[in-house]
């Protein structure tokens, strides 16, 4: 039985010696140490032995095993060592080569804006509010004064996935939602930046989606003079400290008044171009005083609190302070286009 234990251990460590792939290691440690090798098979064979020669082999079988592990680890380690010097010769670097230009990305247009208006309204004391782009009929309409069949609806042509589910139509839903979580407390003072849905036919001013956000201010005391102070002092962060604003009347049925925001034309400064129609004003957003029965509703008392909101289209925005001429290029992913704000 020991000769056999030694003619074993010396073919298995031929083996190893011979193997020039970890593949043939692992063949060879499955041969002769696996369940059904003959290393195993010896050691429970040895119940068949006289009882003075059982402790000699079992010690002489667990040497070989012991044997044969290190062996396979050693030749894994020089099997190892081989391959890596082979890949070393096969892998030359010159390093007197020049270096290869690592091209680097750079914000999206519109991102870059959003960050900036919500940098300007960050610093004037407002947070930051979102909420679903799935919005039922209640919050997206109803709950801004608009409820169904009223023909101020007609201004939205919206994606309707039930009639009461819908794709929102304007980030407004977040005011309303924000006034209930705030229970009545004051002050509310958010803006919500998102993502809109219309119907619109898409051309060089009109997108089926944009981006868009809205600001809101409910407090005791909150006046007209208040919006157009903040307005004021957006559009002059936002396009130079010489702007000027003008509110104009106008109609939204969530607010009253209501008012469209212009800004001095930023080409001509106010003397009249064909951008801005000769008017020498350019419109930017819209804005006013919230409905009482909107701050009703969403829990405030509109004889103690008021409030003013805004509104304005982020790709609008961006459109004038940079100059681009078609509201698709912010989506067609055109290289040559994004490549101008890398350094913006």
């Amino acid at each position: 039985m020991q000769d056999k234990l030694l003619a074993l251990r010396d073919e298995a460590l031929a083996q190893i010696h011979a193997a020039q792939e970890p593949r043939q290691l692992q063949e060879v440690k499955v041969k002769y140490l696996g369940k059904k090798g003959p290393i195993t098979e010896v050691l429970r064979g040895m119940g068949a032995l006289p009882a003075e020669e059982r402790p000699k082999v079992g010690q002489l079988a667990n040497d070989i095993r012991r044997q044969i592990e290190q062996a396979l680890q050693a030749r894994a380690v020089e099997l190892e060592q081989k391959q890596l010097e082979e890949k070393l010769k096969q892998e030359k670097v010159d390093v007197t080569l020049p270096g290869r230009p690592v091209h680097q990305g750079a914000t999206h247009p519109l991102s870059g804006v959003i960050e900036q208006i919500e940098d300007i309204f960050l610093g004037m004391g407002f947070k930051i509010a979102e909420g679903p782009e799935v919005e039922s009929d209640y919050y997206n309409f109803e709950a801004l004064n608009l409820p169904k069949n009223h023909p101020a609806r007609d201004m939205q042509d919206s994606f309707y996935i039930t009639e009461e589910i819908l794709l929102r139509t304007h980030t407004s839903p977040v005011q309303v939602r924000t006034m209930e979580e705030m229970k009545g407390k004051v002050p509310v003072k958010i803006i919500c930046p998102g993502k809109v849905f219309r119907r619109d036919t898409d051309d060089a001013t009109h997108s089926h989606q944009f981006m868009q956000i809205e600001g809101l201010y409910v407090d005791e005391g909150i006046s007209m003079s208040d919006l157009k102070g903040i307005l004021l002092q957006f559009a002059r962060e936002m396009f130079g400290q010489d702007q000027e604003i003008r509110l104009r009347p106008s109609f939204f049925p969530f607010t009253e008044p209501s008012a469209e925001v212009d800004i001095s034309c930023i080409l001509c400064g106010g003397k009249g171009c064909r951008v801005c129609k000769d008017s020498g004003w350019i419109e930017i957003l819209g804005s006013g005083m919230v409905h009482p029965w909107v701050l009703k509703r969403a829990g405030y008392d509109p004889n103690k609190y008021t409030g003013f909101a805004f509104g304005m289209g982020v790709e609008r925005i961006a459109m004038l302070k940079y100059g681009i001429d078609d509201i698709r290029h912010f989506y067609t992913n055109d290289g040559r286009f994004l490549h101008q704000f890398q350094r913006i």
